[in-house]
């Protein structure tokens, strides 16, 4: 049988509008404790937008903490309460790449960092997709300001995995798991 680990403390480190640092004092299968600093935040949704004609949509966006433009998937934060995850991802993708799915699906769920964070992400796999009119267009700005939205070939979009040009961890299991599933 295996140990059943018990936080007994929380200390909050520090409180933001993306994700909170804490903390935690965790009973340890030595009978000891030890402490491990959590990043908690509420989790992201990620989409595969798949065309008719076997492209994704792929965006290149700034992360500052990289301090450069990556390659990534239509994503974001599920960050209004009570929001159904697929409709989350659908405003993501209308939000960052112009498009509206007739067909939206879960493809697969990743824990991006589970050493240290709770960030539980839900990738979903979009179909018939068409443009959101002009006029109920999203505003971009920060650095979406500026998104580079382009269409590669799944098969391309894989390549690009191996040689290193994707390498969000959202990214490449949501477009390895779509290679799988089509």
């Amino acid at each position: 049988m295996a140990f059943e680990h018990e936080t007994v403390g929380t200390t909050e480190q520090y409180r933001g509008a993306i994700f909170d640092v804490v903390t935690d004092e965790v009973t340890m299968s030595d009978g000891g404790t030890a402490k491990r600093d959590v990043v908690r935040n509420r989790g992201a949704v990620v989409v595969v937008a798949l065309d008719e004609d076997g492209r994704v949509v792929l965006i290149k966006q700034y992360r500052h903490p990289l301090g450069r433009r990556i390659w990534e998937l239509p994503a974001g934060l599920r960050d209004i309460d009570g929001e159904e995850p697929a409709l989350a991802a659908a405003r993501e993708l209308a939000e960052e790449a112009d498009l509206v799915a007739g067909r939206m699906e879960k493809l697969v769920e990743v824990h991006t960092s589970p050493g240290f964070s709770t960030e539980h992400v839900l990738i979903y796999l979009a179909r018939d997709l068409s443009p959101v009119p002009d006029a109920d267009r999203f505003a971009r700005h920060d650095e979406e300001a500026d998104l580079e939205v382009t269409r590669v070939g799944l098969d391309e979009a894989i390549a690009m995995i191996f040689r290193g040009e994707i390498t969000n961890a959202a990214a490449v299991a949501g477009l390895l798991a779509a290679a799988r599933t089509v």
